[in-house]
């Protein structure tokens, strides 16, 4: 079997509030249906994600302000979609992050897995890995 394409879906409470998200992370918007709205994507050059409002999937942010440890699992935990991410400069793409606003979960760290990695969470508990292979991976 041959794969084409993935497109993720995210369960989010307010489609217009993620667009408002999403365009700080610096994508845009692809489509948008439904009246009232319910339906719509957002996209960069290679990448679109699917937002559905209030249904296919699970979503909830968590009382958690970190994504590892014991504070980042159980009840308390975020239950929204982990996503990775991968770009060219971590570093940069947090910088941004941090002048934009969003919530930045977890620092640029070098993970002992070979990624430089952060960590921003969506307004309903969607987590995005945002990193980039560290030249000591094989």
């Amino acid at each position: 079997m041959r794969i084409h394409a993935l497109t993720p879906i995210l369960n989010v409470s307010d489609i217009q509030q993620s667009f408002d998200w999403f365009a700080k992370f610096g994508w845009r918007k692809g489509f948008e249906w439904g009246e009232p709205l319910s339906f719509g994507s957002v996209c960069t050059d290679t990448c679109e994600i699917f937002l559905c409002r209030g249904a296919q999937g699970s979503r909830g942010k968590g009382s958690n302000t970190t994504t590892f440890g014991d504070e980042a699992n159980g009840e308390t935990a975020d239950k929204g979609v982990w996503m990775s991410l991968w770009v060219d400069d971590v570093d940069a793409a947090h910088a941004h992050c941090v002048a934009q606003g969003l919530e930045v979960m977890f620092p640029p760290t070098d993970m002992p897995w070979g990624v430089r990695e952060m960590h921003i969470r969506h307004p309903d508990g969607h987590i995005f890995r945002v990193g980039r292979g560290t030249e000591e991976q094989g």
